[in-house]
């Protein structure tokens, strides 16, 4: 089962935007998907609650703030939600389940610094085994000279960049009703799925 888990230990930086939108594309694919929460805040679990009955299943994943426990085994894939200061056994357990680790990185001074400790521990784990890490920019304006030293950043790091994500009304307005993009008709929102392309493949993978 691919287990995906959505980290940084910075909050406030589009980890419960991601890995939503991230079970949303399994669910899209067909497979039965299970999503995990082991935030105390539960953003994730409650975007679950809103989730309208005629929508892809989505399934929970029961992983608690104190002990994350194994997806259910009726799911093929699943997503796990993480909080801000992950670090020590906590990281640790989520890693032990992990075969991917999305990194949610905004286009800011502080964000990249809080992010650049956590990377280089992640990279010790990448060492150690068979986990696969990716970065996605999220809130990124190309026109901006953050997003210029976001990129310079990101380019030094050795870890694959799948996207940047605009700044957008959409993943609120689709969060406040338990929706994804992949839930909607493609042209609705056809410039954010463009953006997704390259996370998907990566997921697929």
């Amino acid at each position: 089962m691919p287990v995906l888990v959505v980290a940084n230990p910075k909050g406030g930086v589009g980890k419960s935007t991601l890995a939503t939108q991230a079970a949303g594309y399994w669910a899209r694919q067909g497979h039965a998907v299970a999503l995990g929460d082991a935030d105390r805040q539960q953003s994730s679990r409650l975007w679950l609650g809103l989730r309208p009955p005629q929508a892809r299943a989505i399934a929970l994943w029961d992983a608690g703030a104190d002990l994350i426990t194994r997806p259910p085994r009726a799911c093929t894939h699943a997503v796990l939600d993480t909080p801000a200061g992950l670090q020590g056994w906590r990281l640790s357990d989520a890693l032990k389940l992990a075969d991917k680790v999305i990194v949610p990185l905004q286009p800011s001074l502080f964000d990249i610094y809080a992010t650049r400790a956590f990377l280089d521990e992640l990279a010790a784990h990448r060492r150690a085994g068979r986990l696969q890490v990716g970065i996605v920019g999220m809130r990124v304006d190309e026109r901006t000279r953050a997003a210029e030293q976001w990129q310079h950043f990101v380019s030094t790091l050795g870890l694959p960049v799948l996207g940047a994500l605009r700044s957008t009304q959409n993943y609120v307005q689709l969060a406040a009703h338990g929706l994804t993009l992949f839930d909607l008709a493609p042209g609705r929102v056809a410039r954010d799925l463009e953006q997704w392309q390259g996370i998907g493949q990566w997921l697929d993978a």
